[in-house]
């Protein structure tokens, strides 16, 4: 078994329980890893402080919060240059409905998951952060019509 730098088995065992439910209560996990409460009290922090845990978080399906379109789309770019792309960037995090932004290599310098409520709202949105930035040459949209597979979860005990 493969374990990440810096944690052991016991950290292993409480980041693969905390992945799946966040609200299980310490006293639980210390059983079910055979540690004390304080025991996984105290790692549970020392992840917290050292960022191996980024956030403990409710995952809310979109539909049931009149969020029902997801798009994905593939952004291009005029010019690389540092603050032009720290621009951009700072757009894509301001707009809360883009959920996850990664920049990437290839054709596109940045692929976004955007949530919306009606194509009109996307775009709206897209005015906004494509038409009005001069820096976007081109972007393209994916509608996704199934959300097969949605997790932050890391496979974190690997062969």
């Amino acid at each position: 078994m493969r374990k990440p730098a810096d944690l052991d088995e016991f950290d292993v065992a409480i980041l693969e329980i905390l992945q799946k439910d966040s609200a299980v209560p310490q006293r639980e996990i210390g059983e079910r890893v055979h540690l004390s409460a304080p025991a996984v009290q105290r790692r549970i922090k020392r992840m917290q402080a050292s960022g191996v845990i980024q956030a403990n978080i409710a995952v809310v399906d979109p539909a049931a919060v009149a969020l029902p379109i997801t798009v994905i789309v593939e952004v291009q770019v005029a010019d690389e240059r540092y603050e032009l792309i720290n621009a951009i960037k700072r757009s894509f995090l301001e707009a809360p409905e883009v959920q996850q932004c990664y920049q990437v290599t290839g054709e596109a310098d940045f692929v976004l998951v955007i949530v919306v409520a009606s194509m009109t709202e996307y775009q709206a949105l897209t005015r906004r952060l494509f038409h009005d930035n001069p820096n976007v040459t081109k972007f393209k949209s994916l509608v996704a019509m199934d959300r097969v597979k949605i997790g932050l979860s890391l496979p974190l005990t690997r062969d």
